[in-house]
């Protein structure tokens, strides 16, 4: 069998998991970040969490829908989580969330980089005109990682455990564009629309991956652990913008929400999540290969110098 069809295969039909929230340990005293913590799998993995004691924060763009999602964690669990209001296709909206973040709290623990989108409409874009999927899915969480990052070096100065930073990636991170141009993701109208939502979609997921192991590079000697982890094809809001045969063919290999939680889970509050660093997940909670294009150092520091400069052209 194929390497490909094998991966594939492995990844949309695991088997039972081994790993449970029974297996999450005590979380008291560490305080923990969920971006789309309002709904899916990141409400799953902030109610475990919030379960074992842990401080939550539950970070989304909607107010109401963070509110709403904030009592029913408290009706679930009988514990309070606390709510950021985070737009990552907004570079204001990140920088007033870091900031308001960083007033509240000194360290962070495990942030859950969780949020994304799932091939939106070509003609959407950022408050800032990126590409939506880019901008939400790459931009957005690296930028707001890195404003939050004294927090995280606090937490791993603190000890006993290393602060930990786990990023959602997928299945499709194994199916990039070939020669992905960076001038499609806003510079070039022309170029974006013919990569289309979809391939942008796998691209964006590939670059959580190059983001994973670039972060993991920079910051291991500051005592971070960054893994990337593959949900599964998970029944959430984020298929919404799909239509047609894709939507329904996918309809048919989801799984229950509560196994999307699963990898970032066992990624971010394992006893053992202190070696994890660099690591991929797949389902259900077991180790990965990441696609080995995702890994190269050259790619890391093209996607990293890119990054930097979109924020520092919106400063």
């Amino acid at each position: 069998m194929p390497e490909f069809l094998k991966t594939f295969v492995s990844q949309t039909f695991p088997s039972k998991p081994t790993f449970s929230v029974d297996d999450i340990p005590d979380l008291s005293g560490r305080v923990i970040l969920v971006t789309g913590g309002n709904a899916g799998i990141g409400y799953e993995t902030a109610k475990a969490v919030l379960s074992k004691n842990a401080k939550v924060y539950v970070a989304c763009r909607s107010r109401e829908k963070g509110e709403k999602a904030l009592t029913s964690l408290r009706e679930q669990t009988g514990k309070e989580a606390y709510f950021l209001q985070l737009d990552l296709a907004s570079l204001a909206s990140i920088r007033q969330a870091a900031q308001e973040f960083l007033k509240l709290e000194s360290k962070l623990h495990i942030l859950f980089n969780n949020a994304g989108v799932m091939e939106p409409s070509i003609d959407l874009l950022t408050a800032d005109g990126y590409d939506l999927t880019i901008g939400t899915n790459v931009l957005g969480p690296y930028y707001f990682t890195s404003l939050i990052l004294p927090a995280l070096i606090a937490a791993a100065d603190e000890g006993p455990h290393k602060a930990r930073v786990v990023n959602t990636s997928s299945f499709a991170s194994e199916m990039p564009p070939k020669n992905l141009d960076y001038a499609a993701f806003k510079e070039d109208d022309k170029k974006r629309r013919a990569l289309g939502p979809e391939r942008l979609y796998y691209g964006s997921k590939w670059l959580n991956l190059v983001y994973t192991a670039e972060f993991s590079r920079r910051y291991r000697d500051r005592g971070i652990v960054s893994s990337a982890v593959n949900p599964g094809n998970i029944q959430t809001e984020l298929q919404r913008h799909l239509t047609g045969f894709k939507d329904w063919a996918i309809s048919k290999i989801l799984q229950p929400t509560p196994y999307g939680a699963l990898n970032q889970l066992y990624a971010g509050t394992s006893e053992n999540a202190d070696e994890f660093d660099g690591a991929y997940f797949v389902p259900w909670a077991r180790r990965g290969r990441p696609n080995p294009t995702s890994q190269d150092p050259a790619e890391g520091r093209k996607l990293w110098e890119w990054l930097e400069a979109q924020v520092k052209a919106n400063e």
